[in-house]
């Protein structure tokens, strides 16, 4: 049989294997609704197509014929080769056959030494048989206009978009949190960036926030154990343990700021920093307003110290940090900072920050730390050119200059730096401002108290040329 004739012998037999099946169905055993089997004398197109789809069996020539799931036969193929003979006529090779029944890879059976290509006459030199070379993976096929489909160029994926297969026509985009290889090829994790304290950066500002807890407690103790000396008592001892208190806590709630942003940090971050440092600031806010204060008793028939004593001072110090508390825990009930993954700065890294939630509410949290530190500042600057005797003033301003400096520095500085080094720049921040705080309030008392103890009089004190 040739070619056609095979076909059309492969055909009709099916389509008798598949009547004999319609044929020998018993009644009650069939394909159909109900177990039935189809009308022999007025049967439908369809019933005949049932029986056709499980035909299986073997042609004369020994092939075994059935059909797939689609409806297709096995393919099977005859690879011919056309050569010109020594009479100049054209003889049909076999060179080889596929069979699709075959196992995986074994399908194709090729023997290239039998093949003629028609290059001079009966060469047997290859031939190149494609316009371009295949595209490896992690490129894709673009076609050149005007020319054959088989001609293109290989473009490489852009960034984020990968092709894992050899002539792909598309590159996949990556999905959200993933990014691209090197080669391409690959989708894998984009790297996670947040201030660690296992980094260098993480470690130094770590290090400068335990050395503020040391000096803040060292300073505590030098107040106490020296807190029944004048020096101590004329700067209202009560105030100055409260306040190195608040900068204790400033310094260890900084500490907040570093390792992966989780809930809890990134709400302690915002809500407890910001009423430490509304605490911090009552406290050199009431100080600054007790030197003024107390220059105006020496004036005749002055009240205005009654007005102002211990209740009034922890009173005013209470209530303008009860504000600040009030609204953190709105602020923490209506909409809380979150941690969040930043992927819009970088497109191969995600960024781990802590979101603010509520902009009003930090607004108005941040807005009153300013307000509170300009009216010390203002109130400190007033009070600058008492007598030497209330000179604290001087200090409580420098300490407010250097505080206002650093945050008003912060701002456009914190906006431009990218990723873990804004966490840094606010670290840096709270870490300058508290020892600006400690070294100009505290740090010339404890001068005097540690190395020049004849200064610590109740006389030096008082005296109006005092060596302060």
């Amino acid at each position: 049989m040739d070619g056609s004739s095979y076909h059309v012998y492969k055909a009709v037999y099916s389509i008798a294997h598949a009547l004999h099946g319609m044929f020998t169905c018993v009644e009650g055993d069939g394909p159909f609704v109900n177990n039935s089997c189809a009308h022999i004398a007025n049967f439908e197109p369809w019933q005949l197509l049932h029986y056709l789809r499980t035909v299986n069996f073997t042609t004369k020539e020994g092939e075994t014929l059935y059909f797939d799931e689609n409806g297709d036969p096995v393919p099977r193929y005859e690879l011919v080769n056309l050569q010109t003979n020594l009479r100049g006529s054209v003889d049909i090779v076999n060179v080889g056959y596929y069979d699709g029944s075959a196992p995986a890879g074994q399908e194709l059976t090729l023997n290239v030494e039998k093949i003629r290509w028609s290059t001079d006459g009966n060469s047997e030199e290859l031939i190149q048989t494609v316009c371009s070379e295949p595209c490896r993976p992690g490129t894709r096929k673009v076609t050149r206009k005007g020319q054959p489909i088989c001609c293109f160029n290989c473009v490489e994926c852009a960034d984020g978009e990968i092709s894992n297969v050899t002539d792909s026509t598309d590159c996949i985009k990556c999905l959200l949190e993933y990014w691209s290889n090197q080669a391409k090829t690959h989708c894998v994790l984009k790297k996670v960036e947040f201030l660690s304290f296992g980094e260098v950066l993480g470690f130094v500002l770590l290090t400068l926030a335990l050395v503020g807890v040391c000096f803040t407690m060292a300073t505590a103790a030098i107040f106490y154990r020296y807190r029944h000396t004048p020096m101590v008592k004329a700067n209202n001892s009560e105030l100055s343990f409260l306040l190195l208190f608040a900068l204790l806590l400033c310094f260890i709630c900084s500490l907040a700021f570093i390792g992966e942003p989780s809930g809890w940090s990134c709400m302690l971050r915002r809500t407890a920093f910001g009423v430490v440092f509304v605490l911090c600031i009552s406290c050199i806010l009431s100080k600054t307003i007790l030197v003024v204060v107390a220059f105006k008793t020496t004036l005749p028939n002055s009240r205005v110290m009654n007005r102002f004593g211990p209740t009034q001072q922890r009173l005013g110090i209470f209530v303008l940090t009860f504000l600040q508390g009030i609204t953190c825990v709105v602020w923490l009930n209506v909409s809380p900072p979150y941690p969040l993954k930043n992927m819009r700065y970088y497109r191969d890294i995600i960024i781990l920050e802590c979101n603010v939630g509520s902009l009003i509410a930090f607004y108005l949290v941040s807005a009153y730390i300013a307000l509170l530190s300009i009216v010390c500042l203002v109130l400190a600057f007033l009070a600058r050119k008492l007598p030497d005797s209330f000179n604290d003033a001087k200090f409580i301003t420098f300490s407010m200059l250097i505080f206002c400096a650093v945050w008003i520095t912060f701002i456009p500085v914190y906006v431009s730096s990218p990723g873990k080094y804004t966490v840094a720049v606010e670290m840096f921040a709270i870490w300058a401002s508290n020892f600006g705080l400690l070294v100009c309030i505290f740090a010339p008392k404890c001068y005097i108290i540690l190395l020049k103890p004849e200064s610590n009089t109740k006389k030096n004190i008082m005296t109006k040329e005092s060596s302060l």
